[in-house]
Protein backbone atom coordinates (compact mmCIF):
# COMPACT_ATOMS: atom_id res chain seq x y z
CA UNK A 1 0.00 0.00 0.00
CA UNK A 2 3.02 2.47 0.56
CA UNK A 3 4.57 1.89 -2.29
CA UNK A 4 1.54 2.88 -4.44
CA UNK A 5 0.77 5.87 -2.30
CA UNK A 6 4.49 6.61 -3.14
CA UNK A 7 4.14 5.74 -6.96
CA UNK A 8 1.04 8.31 -7.35
CA UNK A 9 2.82 11.04 -5.25
CA UNK A 10 5.85 11.08 -7.52
CA UNK A 11 3.43 10.91 -10.62
CA UNK A 12 1.65 13.92 -9.30
CA UNK A 13 5.39 15.98 -9.07
CA UNK A 14 6.26 14.53 -12.43
CA UNK A 15 2.78 16.04 -13.75
CA UNK A 16 3.80 19.07 -11.82
CA UNK A 17 7.20 19.13 -13.18
CA UNK A 18 6.29 18.90 -16.77
CA UNK A 19 3.45 21.52 -16.64
CA UNK A 20 5.99 23.98 -15.40
CA UNK A 21 8.39 22.82 -18.13
CA UNK A 22 5.48 23.95 -20.28
CA UNK A 23 5.09 27.20 -18.86
CA UNK A 24 8.62 28.05 -19.18
CA UNK A 25 8.86 27.89 -22.73
CA UNK A 26 8.38 31.43 -23.82
CA UNK A 27 11.04 32.41 -21.57
CA UNK A 28 13.23 29.41 -22.81
CA UNK A 29 12.76 30.54 -26.77
CA UNK A 30 13.61 34.46 -25.38
CA UNK A 31 16.57 32.73 -24.45
CA UNK A 32 17.51 30.91 -26.84
CA UNK A 33 16.96 33.27 -29.11
CA UNK A 34 19.74 35.67 -27.63
CA UNK A 35 21.90 32.59 -27.49
CA UNK A 36 21.29 31.23 -31.22
CA UNK A 37 20.00 34.07 -33.28
CA UNK A 38 18.08 32.18 -35.57
CA UNK A 39 14.40 31.19 -34.86
CA UNK A 40 15.48 27.55 -36.24
CA UNK A 41 18.28 27.57 -34.17
CA UNK A 42 16.41 28.86 -30.95
CA UNK A 43 13.77 26.11 -31.52
CA UNK A 44 16.11 23.01 -31.61
CA UNK A 45 17.85 24.53 -28.69
CA UNK A 46 14.80 24.66 -26.91
CA UNK A 47 13.84 20.99 -27.72
CA UNK A 48 17.40 19.60 -26.82
CA UNK A 49 17.37 21.45 -23.29
CA UNK A 50 13.81 20.04 -22.42
CA UNK A 51 14.60 17.06 -23.74
CA UNK A 52 17.80 16.87 -21.15
CA UNK A 53 15.32 18.12 -18.84
CA UNK A 54 12.85 15.45 -18.79
CA UNK A 55 16.16 12.60 -19.17
CA UNK A 56 17.38 14.06 -16.18
CA UNK A 57 14.56 15.16 -14.12
CA UNK A 58 15.38 13.33 -11.18
CA UNK A 59 18.44 15.56 -10.68
CA UNK A 60 16.04 18.36 -10.00
CA UNK A 61 14.24 18.83 -6.48
CA UNK A 62 11.23 20.50 -6.63
CA UNK A 63 11.59 23.38 -3.93
CA UNK A 64 14.25 24.40 -6.16
CA UNK A 65 13.85 27.47 -8.89
CA UNK A 66 13.18 25.26 -12.34
CA UNK A 67 13.63 28.35 -14.25
CA UNK A 68 17.19 28.69 -13.15
CA UNK A 69 17.92 24.35 -14.18
CA UNK A 70 16.60 24.46 -17.45
CA UNK A 71 18.67 27.67 -17.74
CA UNK A 72 21.81 26.44 -17.09
CA UNK A 73 20.82 23.20 -19.52
CA UNK A 74 20.49 25.37 -21.65
CA UNK A 75 23.62 27.33 -21.50
CA UNK A 76 25.51 24.04 -21.52
CA UNK A 77 23.50 22.58 -24.77
CA UNK A 78 24.43 25.76 -26.75
CA UNK A 79 27.96 25.41 -25.59
CA UNK A 80 27.92 21.31 -26.71
CA UNK A 81 26.85 23.03 -29.83
CA UNK A 82 28.78 25.74 -30.52
CA UNK A 83 31.76 23.53 -29.68
CA UNK A 84 30.59 20.94 -32.23
CA UNK A 85 29.63 23.51 -35.10
CA UNK A 86 33.71 24.22 -34.70
CA UNK A 87 34.57 21.25 -34.86
CA UNK A 88 32.24 21.11 -38.18
CA UNK A 89 32.73 24.28 -39.64
CA UNK A 90 29.22 24.47 -39.55
CA UNK A 91 27.86 27.81 -40.75
CA UNK A 92 24.26 28.74 -38.60
CA UNK A 93 21.50 28.49 -41.46
CA UNK A 94 20.15 32.19 -42.59
CA UNK A 95 18.05 34.38 -41.17
CA UNK A 96 14.57 33.48 -42.76
CA UNK A 97 13.22 35.76 -44.78
CA UNK A 98 8.82 37.13 -44.19
CA UNK A 99 8.85 36.45 -40.70
CA UNK A 100 7.32 39.28 -39.95
CA UNK A 101 4.94 39.76 -42.65
CA UNK A 102 1.26 40.38 -42.37
CA UNK A 103 1.41 42.88 -39.21
CA UNK A 104 -0.36 46.18 -39.68
CA UNK A 105 0.02 49.44 -38.27
CA UNK A 106 2.82 51.74 -38.03
CA UNK A 107 3.06 51.54 -33.78
CA UNK A 108 3.44 48.00 -34.46
CA UNK A 109 6.05 47.90 -37.55
CA UNK A 110 7.76 50.68 -35.36
CA UNK A 111 7.94 48.64 -31.98
CA UNK A 112 9.23 45.19 -33.96
CA UNK A 113 11.70 47.18 -35.34
CA UNK A 114 13.34 49.10 -32.06
CA UNK A 115 12.92 45.24 -30.80
CA UNK A 116 14.74 44.15 -33.69
CA UNK A 117 17.17 46.94 -33.27
CA UNK A 118 17.87 45.76 -29.93
CA UNK A 119 17.36 41.72 -30.29
CA UNK A 120 20.61 43.13 -33.05
CA UNK A 121 22.32 44.33 -30.36
CA UNK A 122 22.61 41.91 -27.90
CA UNK A 123 23.45 39.34 -30.58
CA UNK A 124 26.85 41.31 -31.56
CA UNK A 125 27.92 41.36 -27.78
CA UNK A 126 30.29 39.09 -26.60
CA UNK A 127 28.42 35.83 -25.51
CA UNK A 128 29.34 36.07 -21.58
CA UNK A 129 27.59 39.74 -21.94
CA UNK A 130 25.29 38.45 -23.83
CA UNK A 131 23.76 35.48 -21.26
CA UNK A 132 24.08 37.62 -18.39
CA UNK A 133 21.90 40.26 -19.91
CA UNK A 134 19.67 37.93 -21.15
CA UNK A 135 19.12 36.47 -17.78
CA UNK A 136 18.98 39.50 -15.86
CA UNK A 137 17.38 42.23 -18.25
CA UNK A 138 15.24 39.98 -19.95
CA UNK A 139 14.32 37.16 -18.03
CA UNK A 140 14.67 39.26 -14.90
CA UNK A 141 17.02 37.10 -12.90
CA UNK A 142 18.40 38.15 -9.69
CA UNK A 143 22.09 38.51 -9.71
CA UNK A 144 22.44 35.42 -7.91
CA UNK A 145 20.30 33.21 -9.85
CA UNK A 146 21.72 34.19 -12.88
CA UNK A 147 26.06 34.15 -11.05
CA UNK A 148 24.51 30.62 -10.39
CA UNK A 149 22.89 29.59 -14.05
CA UNK A 150 26.30 30.80 -15.47
CA UNK A 151 27.90 28.97 -12.97
CA UNK A 152 30.69 31.75 -12.06
CA UNK A 153 30.61 34.37 -9.32
CA UNK A 154 28.24 37.24 -8.55
CA UNK A 155 30.95 39.84 -8.86
CA UNK A 156 31.75 38.10 -12.77
CA UNK A 157 28.27 38.22 -13.96
CA UNK A 158 27.94 41.98 -12.41
CA UNK A 159 30.86 43.09 -14.45
CA UNK A 160 29.68 40.93 -17.33
CA UNK A 161 26.36 43.15 -17.15
CA UNK A 162 27.63 46.69 -16.72
CA UNK A 163 30.01 45.72 -19.53
CA UNK A 164 27.43 44.42 -21.55
CA UNK A 165 24.90 47.90 -20.50
CA UNK A 166 27.14 50.30 -21.71
CA UNK A 167 27.75 47.89 -25.25
CA UNK A 168 24.03 48.08 -25.89
CA UNK A 169 23.35 51.69 -24.88
CA UNK A 170 26.38 53.37 -26.86
CA UNK A 171 25.15 50.94 -29.83
CA UNK A 172 21.27 52.21 -29.48
CA UNK A 173 22.00 55.71 -28.15
CA UNK A 174 24.49 56.19 -31.27
CA UNK A 175 21.89 54.03 -33.42
CA UNK A 176 18.96 56.44 -32.23
CA UNK A 177 20.99 59.71 -32.47
CA UNK A 178 22.05 59.43 -36.09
Amino acid sequence: MGSRRFMHEQSLVLESTQRQIVELLPRLRRLARVLAGQPADADDLVQVTVERALGARSQWRPGTRLDSWMFRIMKNAWIDETRARRRRGAVLAPEEEGDKVGDAGARAVEARLEAAEVERAIARLPQEQRLAVALVLVEGLSYKEAAGVLEVPEGTLTSRLVRGRQALLAELGGANAG
